[in-house]
């Protein structure tokens, strides 16, 4: 499968990535924390949700996934049961039915991209502008294997499997 790469998408995550280590976390709004599990059931480490003035502030404490991006979603379904499967969809309580990224009009779910170092460690904050920890509450965060174009072709953006999982 190939997936094509977007430099303005990505010029614009990276950009929305560094305000958010920028803002850290300077709200006193409701901070989430979902622990995470492989699809095999080995402990990733967890993400934490926290509001801001400027969206849902997302900061990883993952390891043991595969370096490079992932797509990183919300899902349905609080269920990560059947290799995540349970989970259902990316979240959509607009039925918009278009995956178009953290910034487009979309999905609500679709977060920006999970960037996993050489040592198979997430740890760089980002922000998902149009979300807030109510949102997101009674649903779960998923990370795919392969990485993310924000469009519908291939399918969902090329994500493709679900390698983590977490109830929120």
């Amino acid at each position: 499968m190939t997936i094509s790469f977007n430099a303005k998408k990505f010029k614009k995550h990276i950009i929305y990535s560094l305000f958010a280590v920028a803002i850290g976390s300077t709200s006193q709004a409701a901070t989430i924390t979902s622990q995470v599990t492989s699809s095999t059931g080995n402990a990733l480490g967890q993400v934490s949700f926290e509001d801001s003035q400027y969206g849902l502030l997302i900061t990883p404490h993952l390891t043991g996934l595969p370096s490079g991006l992932h797509g990183f979603h919300i899902h349905q379904t609080p269920d990560c049961g059947d290799q995540g499967m349970k989970a259902g969809g990316h979240l959509d309580p607009g039925h918009t039915n278009s995956h178009q990224g953290p910034y487009g009009k979309g999905h609500l779910g679709d977060l920006p991209v999970l960037a996993v170092n050489e040592k198979g460690e997430a740890n760089i904050p980002t922000l998902a502008p149009r979300l807030k920890t109510k949102d997101i509450e009674s649903h779960a965060v998923m990370i795919h294997a392969g990485g993310d174009n924000y469009t519908d072709t291939p399918p969902l953006g090329g994500g493709g499997a679900r390698i983590g999982c977490g109830k929120i």
